[in-house]
């Protein structure tokens, strides 16, 4: 077969919406439009390779895994990990801001108080110090009884020993008493609530 030379071809230039590729099937030819090839078209098992920029927002996979991806900042309803989640900066690992609260303890250092959230600042009805326990309950409805509730000193002039002493779906019992002070004040304590299972 002699060679046939083509010569004074277009140069090639990107693809225009409008431009169409002949195809011939079945006998008839058919065209292949640019938009049929790179609007909306599913890619099956495709290798992909580096992608440069893009949006997923829109993606149904449920079983997406990115390889140690640069995240930044993400919000989100919940994140389950089967690892550590750990933290190299000086922000630390904890609840953001609208996740606490405050109460003012009413009528009595006995009186129970009620404020639902993860953590937050309780401060005391005004009273002198003593070193006999006493005990007051904490109405909250996002404590579970699996749940471990800590506890520490925000302010007083008094020093005080404090404990969990009872954790239950919706509430958790906190005892106090100073280590020998009876100023008459209202210390504030602090608590966070740390989500649990037991088993």
């Amino acid at each position: 077969m002699a060679t046939i030379a083509i010569s004074s071809l277009p140069v090639a230039t990107a693809a225009a919406v409008g431009d169409v590729l002949p195809i011939v099937q079945g006998g008839t030819t058919k065209q292949v439009t640019n938009a049929l090839l790179f609007t909306n078209a599913t890619l099956v098992a495709p290798a992909l390779g580096t992608v440069a920029s893009g949006n997923i927002s829109a993606c149904t996979s449920t079983s997406m895994v990115m390889v140690t991806p640069v995240i930044g900042a993400a919000t989100g309803t919940s994140l389950a990990a089967t690892g550590a989640v750990t933290s190299s900066g000086t922000a630390g690992v904890g609840y953001a801001t609208g996740a606490g609260g405050t109460v003012t303890q009413l009528t009595s250092r006995t009186t129970g108080v009620t404020l639902n959230k993860t953590a937050g600042a309780i401060t005391m009805f005004s009273a002198a110090g003593t070193t006999v326990a006493a005990t007051f309950t904490v109405t909250n409805s996002t404590v579970a009884a699996t749940d471990v509730v800590i506890l520490n000193q925000k302010s007083g002039t008094d020093l005080y020993d404090l404990m969990v002493t009872a954790v239950a779906a919706g509430s958790f019992n906190l005892t106090f008493r100073t280590t020998g002070g009876t100023t008459t004040e209202t210390p504030v304590f602090n608590f966070a609530v740390i989500k649990a299972v037991a088993a």
